[in-house]
């Protein structure tokens, strides 16, 4: 296979614009943090030791996912579901790049290092090789992963952990159902296809509707929460409010009225209401 084509497939292994969205909630993290040592080398480095653990760590589910995703439908055309990859080849680039990554997020700070190699551990071993397959509950540890990103930015930028940083990872770990949890209502026959449990079929739509609305206003509470940690001009607090108020409205529609467009809907606001927040909190700092 050609370099480039090879190329391209492992590109796409990464999944760009979940890694890049991950990679912007570490950015947020660290310049939340207001650190007086800010250069363009730090930045240079946090995102690229912060997206090739990423990026590490997604290329190592697809492997180990590829027997499942072989057997749904939106995730058959996947590079390693098709066979156009070897397994043991993405095995290895899978932990050539997460090795690489967590080194050098260690070599630039150990605290640092330690919090992306959680968020590694987390989502590879703990949520796709361990819980992912065994019980619908896996999201709340793959949420734990993917709240790590903006914890890991703020560690560095303070050298510690806060009580901010903190609040911040809580608005992450609690999207991340709303985000999920309408994906799987959609595809529910993929994930029954492949014999993968998720909270439509375990506990069926009500009780799922009603964690998506829990868990989008509880995230908004702790953005918010963390917005006057940081201390957010007025401005940006307020814009915030209204972002936050989308959520909650669309979080009610679905526990009370839902309906296929509206679990679209908060499907898709679910990203832009978070990629809105980080924007927000690096433009408080600059």
């Amino acid at each position: 296979m050609p370099f480039i084509g090879k190329l391209r497939h492992y590109w796409s292994l990464t999944k760009p614009s979940q890694s890049g969205l991950l990679l912007a909630t570490g950015l947020a993290g660290y310049m939340s943090a207001r650190a007086t040592s800010i250069t363009s080398s730090t930045i240079l480095q946090l995102s690229a030791s912060l997206f090739l653990a990423i990026a590490g760590s997604t290329i190592l589910n697809m492997w180990w996912d590829r027997d499942i995703d072989a057997k749904m439908g939106r995730t058959q055309k996947r590079a390693t579901s098709k066979g156009l990859v070897a397994g043991s080849e993405v095995l290895l680039v899978g932990l050539l790049v997460s090795v690489i990554g967590v080194g050098w997020a260690l070599a630039m700070d150990v605290l640092y290092g330690i919090v992306v190699f959680a968020g590694l551990f987390f989502d590879v071993v703990i949520y796709s090789m361990w819980l992912k397959r065994r019980t619908a509950w896996s999201i709340l540890w793959g949420g734990i992963s993917g709240a790590m990103p903006i914890l890991a930015g703020r560690t560095l930028g303070l050298g510690a952990i806060d009580w901010i940083g903190i609040m911040l990872a809580l608005g992450i770990l609690l999207w991340i159902p709303t985000h999920t949890l309408t994906f799987s209502m959609k595809f529910a026959k993929d994930y029954a296809d492949a014999g993968v449990p998720n909270f439509p079929s375990t506990y069926g739509l009500g009780v799922t509707r009603a964690a998506i609305a829990i868990s989008s206003v509880l995230a908004a509470v702790a953005m918010v929460t963390a917005g006057y940690g940081i201390g957010m001009h007025d401005g940006y607090m307020r814009l915030l409010g209204v972002l936050s108020a989308g959520l909650f409205m669309l979080a009610g529609a679905i526990a009370f009225k839902p309906t296929e467009m509206i679990n679209f809907g908060l499907f898709k606001y679910a990203s832009v209401y978070m990629l809105a927040s980080m924007i927000l909190v690096v433009l408080e700092v600059i």
